[in-house]
């Protein structure tokens, strides 16, 4: 159990939990509103199949005291950095904070390896609660040159965090 000591706005503890054969299923089960599923698929599932079939990416349940209420997966790249990736609560349980408690969980439980220099992560540009929400925690687009706009090829805005900025504060 990764877990950080924070609530969501209802005062359930948030924490992240490894996926075994007792929440897989409700894991997989985790939609979101209909409105966001063009920004993500319409059931976690496809992401736990990501986890288990590519090998890059490791899938955990985000649990609301003990009750499944999203999913979350983190991965490192080639360059060393980490990240974020395939956050999605389930669309009854938004608008509580749960994200936002899920994301600053993982952010800081992987800014706190020795090896993490840098955090990234993707949105679509149009997801504005997203960015938002992205932008509060402190990631900032990537620049690699003056014509860049952030955006990488496949048409999602790339966003980074220094590590730093995260262990040993108060962030």
């Amino acid at each position: 159990m990764i877990s950080d000591g924070l609530l969501d706005g209802t005062g359930r503890r948030i924490a992240l939990h490894d996926v075994d054969d007792e929440n897989w299923r409700a894991v997989a089960d985790v939609a979101p509103l209909d409105g966001q599923r063009r920004y993500v698929p319409a059931l976690a599932a496809r992401y736990l199949v990501l986890s288990l079939r590519e090998g890059v990416w490791n899938s955990l349940a985000v649990c609301a005291d003990d009750t499944v209420v999203g999913h979350v997966m983190w991965g490192r790249d080639e360059d060393g950095s980490y990240w974020v990736g395939g956050m999605l609560v389930d669309g009854a349980e938004q608008g509580k904070g749960v994200g936002r408690a899920a994301a600053r969980t993982l952010v800081r439980w992987l800014a706190d390896r020795t090896d993490c220099a840098v955090l990234r992560l993707s949105y679509h540009p149009d997801n504005t609660a997203a960015e938002r929400l992205y932008t509060s925690l402190g990631f900032r687009p990537v620049s690699a040159g003056a014509e860049d706009t952030g955006e990488e090829d496949s048409g999602e805005v790339v966003a980074e965090l220094a590590a730093v900025a995260v262990r040993g504060s108060r962030w």
